[in-house]
Order: structure tokens, then C-alpha cells, then sequence
């Protein structure tokens, strides 16, 4: 259900718009009222060969090629490590880390 509705809000016209007579190639309006976003990934990738052999696309893509074009600027991210030889302790504190950003993102919710 929640693949469904990221595609539903991600669409041309719903989060961002072009230029009339723009067909997608020059800079879009934002049109997402969110003022920020939080994204959590999981990885299997050590965090030093990450940086080292990918430079960390992930926070590219979430940051400039999905919410700053959708017009959301405050942007969060954080990737919990490795997940296939974690812990149920680790899986726990991740967990309680999600809780505390969300609580600091948006205390009043």
C-alpha cells in the first residue's frame, strides 16, 4: 500500500510541476508542502566501503533528486548497518534511534 501511494505523491503535477511547454527538461517547481523529510535506509555495505567505492548515492538521489526537486529543503537521512549480522540488541536501538529523530523532526505530532 505505501509503494502505491510514494508513486501516487512523487507524480509530475501532484509534487512538482515544469513550465508550460516545458517536457521535463528544464528545472521543475516543487510542489510538495512538506518542510522536511526524514528517510531511513538499511544497507549490507559496511559504511567505509560505501563512502569509499559508491561515495554514497543514496543520499544524493533521496536528497537533491527527490525531495529539493519536489521542493522539500530540510532533508534527513540516516542508513542502519549491516543489517544481515545484526543483532536483535542492534535492531532495538536502531529502532529507539528512529523513534528520538522523529520525536526531534516533528515533536508535536
Amino acid at each position: 500500500m505505501l509503494k502505491g501511494w510514494i508513486d501516487r505523491v512523487l507524480w509530475n503535477k501532484v509534487a512538482y510541476e515544469f513550465e508550460e511547454g516545458d517536457s521535463g527538461g528544464g528545472i521543475p517547481r516543487g510542489l510538495l508542502k512538506a518542510k522536511s523529510a526524514i528517510v531511513f535506509n538499511t544497507s549490507n555495505t559496511p559504511e567505509d566501503r560505501e563512502v569509499k567505492v559508491f561515495g554514497d548515492p543514496l543520499e544524493l538521489i533521496w536528497k537533491n533528486c527527490v525531495f529539493d526537486f519536489c521542493g522539500v529543503k530540510e532533508f534527513y537521512r540516516t542508513m542502519f548497518r549491516v543489517i544481515d549480522d545484526s543483532t536483535v540488541q542492534q535492531r532495538i536501538n536502531w529502532l529507539n534511534d528512529v523513534s528520538a529523530i522523529i520525536n526531534k523532526y516533528y515533536p508535536n505530532e
